[in-house]
């Protein structure tokens, strides 16, 4: 297995086209506020080849090719660009997400925030880093104490009723809420401490599998919006927290 500071250093490499306000304007529709711009596809060719030339033997799934069935244990999760529409607007809250997962479960996560220069890192058991230091969930002990960020799945506007009745219903429980358009940013937020939760009803494996990985080893808690664990091979709902506000936040959900 290659270094951590080697794909770190690769991922970090993607600032350039990012950087690309022209690239960024070259847009396709993909579905109803979905889109792809050519940084998206920049980018994952890019990580997709320099990750085939480091480690030739793992599969590769990114966003841009869409969800299919893997025909190995272990692959490289990829969202290139999460919060391509914030990207379009020049709005900086855009981030590189790069999971491994191998045999099941997520053991390494990289959420790259080219806008700050800020690197999450988090490997299976060995905690949760922002830019080389250890990070920790926040010690908020109720929804009163912080504040939640939420997503609204604009890919799917039915969802959307149910959804903003959930958001009022956590914005009358807790401090206040936040929106940034970018889930892996949002659950790299839990991770370090600056949101006690995150929220949102409909995510793909690429959206959440490097953050999941970031709170978890943090010491927060990832579930669905059962309580169940979250699955890499399909779309689904997504709760995190510090852990101490997770119930409550399940019942306010509910």
């Amino acid at each position: 297995m290659m270094e951590l500071q080697e794909i770190i250093t690769l991922v970090r490499r993607t600032k350039a086209f990012v950087a690309n306000r022209e690239r960024a304007g070259h847009i396709q529709v993909k579905g109803p506020a979905d889109y792809v711009t050519q940084v998206d596809t920049d980018i994952q060719n890019f990580l997709a080849e320099e990750l085939g030339k480091m480690t030739p033997d793992i599969q590769f799934l990114g966003e841009e090719e869409g969800l299919h069935e893997m025909t190995a244990d272990t692959y490289w999760i990829l969202d290139p660009i999460d919060g391509t529409t914030n990207l379009i607007h020049d709005y900086q809250h855009s981030v590189v997400s790069l999971a491994l997962y191998e045999k099941g479960e997520v053991t390494l996560g990289i959420v790259y925030d080219p806008f700050r220069e800020d690197v999450y890192h988090a490997q299976k058991g060995q905690g949760s880093y922002l830019n080389g230091k250890q990070i920790h969930v926040s010690g908020a002990q109720t929804l009163r104490e912080t504040i939640v960020s939420v997503g609204t799945s604009p890919y799917d506007r039915e969802v959307a009723d149910d959804n903003f009745r959930r958001i009022r219903r956590v914005f009358d429980r807790s401090q206040d809420i936040r929106r940034t358009g970018t889930a892996a940013l949002d659950l790299a937020y839990v991770a370090c401490g600056r949101t006690g939760g995150f929220f949102e009803p409909l995510l793909s494996p690429w959206d959440f599998a490097a953050g999941m990985l970031l709170v978890m080893e943090a010491g927060g808690k990832v579930t669905n919006f059962d309580g169940g664990p979250l699955s890499l091979l399909k779309r689904g709902s997504v709760v995190a927290t510090n852990g101490k506000v997770h119930e409550e936040l399940m019942e306010v959900l509910k």
